[in-house]
């Protein structure tokens, strides 16, 4: 009969069952979050946006799944039963989706990913993740010598790394920017320093830093171990090194001093060093590199999920 059918309005019939995806994801961030805002901030969308949503998967639900009032959010009792058999039915489907996107893509063969550094509990997380996500890709860790961060690159020995900043060669790419950290000092328990709580910058002008060999290029070697102080005091120079073993052992030895990112300071504990945090410098941050004439699927695959897990 005429004018009973699902398009007999005119327009799109939607069943109030049908279930959409970014509603789901949404009700997922929030449980986790607790606050719109910071929900909207990690997908990327308005705080209103992420209010407009939640409203919507209620609709669909036909009860409150979340109590919000000026100081607090929360979920309603069918809320946090609802977030519990959610939860692991949209990894399934996440999986699904994303083992599919990675056959069409050609995700799969070896990875080798460079390193700078400490590969850091946070950073190899996201190698497993990745390997989780893409079981057909094999993923290869290769430590990157000090002085050297972009010659592996360059030499078609590794496919990206992981190296600290800045980058300007102009054969790479530079993808996601991450793990941004004050700057330490090491030096010797024996130097005066070791007692401080803190530095400035242009305390370095009172003792010689150890700074990078070659081949590291002079921009980057510059950054690693300025030659002068913010306010342009010089920096006396200490030897150059090409490992960050030998850094430390030299500043064990009390022939310098050694800039260092927190996260290293942390891992290469020594009775002998102590490291002090450095007001006055630019953090140190890590950033993904890869050649520009051999980026391919693994490589954007693996930014990706970089970009995703660590910014």
């Amino acid at each position: 009969m005429a004018g009973t059918g699902p398009g007999a309005t005119g327009g799109e019939y939607t069943p109030a069952s049908t279930v959409e995806i970014r509603e789901l994801e949404c009700f997922l961030v929030l449980s986790e979050e607790l606050h719109f805002g910071r929900t909207g901030e990690r997908l990327y969308v308005s705080q209103g946006r992420i209010s407009q949503l939640i409203r919507s998967l209620e609709q669909r639900i036909g009860a409150r799944l979340v109590d919000r009032t000026s100081r607090r959010v929360r979920l309603t009792p069918l809320g946090e039963d609802f977030v519990t058999a959610l939860r692991p039915a949209y990894a399934a489907l996440r999986d699904t989706v994303d083992k599919a996107r990675a056959a069409a893509l050609g995700v799969s063969g070896p990875l080798r990913i460079g390193f700078q550094g400490t590969a850091a509990y946070g950073f190899m997380a996201v190698v497993g993740e990745f390997e989780d996500r893409y079981p057909g890709c094999e993923t290869r860790i290769t430590e990157l010598p000090l002085s050297d961060p972009f010659g592996p690159l360059h030499r078609d020995e590794v496919d990206t790394a992981a190296v600290l900043l800045p980058v300007e060669e102009p054969t790479l790419a530079l993808g996601p920017v991450f793990s941004r950290q004050q700057q330490y000092l090491a030096v010797s328990r024996r130097h005066p320093f070791a007692t401080r709580t803190t530095l400035d910058a242009e305390d370095l002008a009172t003792t010689p830093l150890v700074g990078v060999a070659a081949p590291a290029p002079d921009y980057w070697r510059e950054v690693q171990a300025p030659t002068s102080t913010p306010s342009g005091t010089r920096v006396p120079q200490g030897p150059a090194v090409g490992t960050l073993q030998e850094g430390l052992s030299l500043v064990a030895a009390n022939r310098g001093a050694m800039l260092l990112c927190h996260p290293t300071t942390e891992y290469h504990h020594r009775r002998d060093v102590a490291y002090v945090p450095v007001t006055g410098l630019p953090d140190s941050q890590l950033g993904l590199v890869w050649r520009r004439d051999r980026e391919n699927a693994r490589v954007r695959a693996f930014a990706e999920a970089v970009a995703g897990s660590l910014l």
